[in-house]
């Protein structure tokens, strides 16, 4: 069997009987049953759900009806988004036996378009992390580098596509959870605008931030999942009612005369220069397909870090105030109320949760919300307006993902600061609502993967792709 299915090669092969959807399925077992130990990639695998939807699809081919658009796809979805009757987490121990009683909307269009649901990622707790060694349920390995964390928060996602334990895999991005760990290990990453794909079954962090997006080994691919779970939902009123368009179509239109900018805030100190040198590389690959770089200035850039973490962490308060042992979830007993709600949350959540719900307590707090969540949203109206004045004059940004390959295991779990600063480059789209995506760049040493990002204006996710598409066609991956 091939040892890198895509998207394509998994429907040409099943159309054609050369391998049935149930075979497939239980091969991409096989590799995780060898794999995960040692990566601990996945937190739940769900067979009796994968071999049913995989019977469904051999009965399709066996009846020469046509084949939905991901027939037989293996695919794995991050643990912070719900699963009908399969456990969902979050990473977290005050989730540790929660099953939910329906299915997100991303995972429900995956499946009605063929796709085979293997199980559940690893991710850092409630998808707060760089590093994906907030998980409860321990850290993820780099399949690339096994001393190397994959990135956070969507690392187990990450992994399990670049160790081809699955052809693709949903993870969410809030401050660059999806971007970050696909630089990180290897493989496409993509957050779409905020409000193109539906966040109805994703359990929040951040509800003005949290996104939903593919990982995959080629731009089409990321583009062929887009199409399915890109669109208005009812179940989620931020859902955009923006017409979604033929994101493969779109894909191949030329990028010649296309104009690129260039942030210079995003090449400042800080930056290791093997990153550096893989991604003026990869500008330089975009100069040889005829595009036009365009040197932009973006001025807000360095207040992003500071905003997103008085946004995000104001937000996660709120929305993690509802795990309190009383309706779902972890329940400590004690003889009094405010002791169970007690109990419960000191034990139930992490210290990264914790730092972050004390944060976002204070920033929120009588006295203190003028001078810091209203600050952080005035401030954040400047990062989009930068991005907004940066699209009058280029079709699309480039920047690096990160600023750092992946780092060692346990190299920035004591300084909580530097683990933040890793996102420096991510955080800003994310504040802005833009899509971005992050492409495999070449590998430092031959070992660490880069990534390089692209933004594009809001809902502008095609003219993303197609620019990802001729990055990966004319060579960037090997840079």
């Amino acid at each position: 069997m091939a040892e890198k299915w895509t998207i394509g090669s998994v429907g040409e092969a099943i159309a054609a009987k050369k391998v049935s959807t149930r075979e497939l399925a239980g091969e991409f077992y096989k590799r995780i049953a060898a794999r995960n130990p040692e990566l601990n990639a996945f937190l739940a695998l769900s067979p009796e759900r994968a071999y049913a939807q995989a019977d469904k699809i051999d009965g399709l081919v066996a009846s020469g009806k046509p084949l939905p658009p991901l027939a037989g796809v293996p695919m794995a979805i991050k643990d912070v988004i719900s699963t009908r009757g399969v456990k969902t987490t979050c990473g977290s121990k005050i989730l540790e036996n929660y099953i939910p009683p329906y299915d997100a909307t991303a995972v429900e269009r995956l499946e009605a378009a063929g796709a085979v649901i293997l199980g559940k990622t690893n991710c850092d707790e409630f998808a707060m992390g760089s590093s994906n060694e907030n998980s409860a349920y321990g850290a993820v390995r780099n399949p690339e580098a096994s001393d190397r964390v994959p990135g956070g928060s969507s690392g187990g996602s990450a992994a399990a596509v670049a160790a081809g334990l699955a052809v693709a895999a949903l993870g969410t991005d809030t401050g660059g959870s999806i971007r970050q760990p696909g630089a990180f290990c290897g493989v496409a990453a993509m957050m779409g605008s905020y409000g193109r794909v539906s966040r109805y079954g994703l359990i929040a962090f951040a509800s003005s931030l949290d996104r939903i997006g593919p990982f995959a080994t080629t731009a089409g691919d990321v583009a062929e999942i887009m199409q399915v779970i890109a669109g208005r939902d009812a179940n989620d009123s931020t859902s955009t009612t923006a017409q979604v368009p033929d994101y493969r179509a779109e894909m191949e239109k030329p990028v010649k005369g296309m104009r690129i900018g260039i942030p210079k805030e995003y090449f400042g100190a800080g930056m290791d220069n093997g990153v550096r040198q893989k991604i003026e590389a990869g500008i330089s690959l975009f100069q040889q397909l005829g595009c036009e770089l365009v040197e932009i200035h973006m001025p807000h850039t360095d207040y992003a870090i500071a905003t997103y973490y008085v946004i995000a962490t104001a937000e996660a308060s709120s929305n993690l105030a509802r795990y309190d042992g009383v309706r779902y979830g972890l329940r400590v007993e004690d003889a009094s109320l405010l002791g169970m709600y007690r109990k419960t949350r000191g034990s139930g959540f992490g210290a990264e949760v914790k730092r972050r719900i004390v944060l976002g307590t204070y920033v929120l707090s009588a006295g203190y919300y003028e001078a810091y969540y209203l600050k952080g949203q005035k401030v954040r109206a400047l990062i989009a307006r930068d991005f907004q004045e940066a699209f009058t004059q280029v079709d699309a940004i480039v920047t690096p993902t990160s600023p750092v390959p992946a780092f060692k295991l346990g190299e920035r779990t004591n300084d909580p600061l530097q683990m933040y600063l890793a996102d420096i480059y991510t955080v800003t789209g994310s504040l802005a609502g833009v899509p971005g995506i992050s492409m495999p760049c070449g590998k430092i040493g031959g070992k660490l993967p880069v990534g390089l990002q692209i933004f594009g204006p809001a809902f502008g996710e095609a003219r993303v792709l197609r620019l990802a598409h001729a990055f990966e066609q004319g060579g960037g991956a090997t840079l």
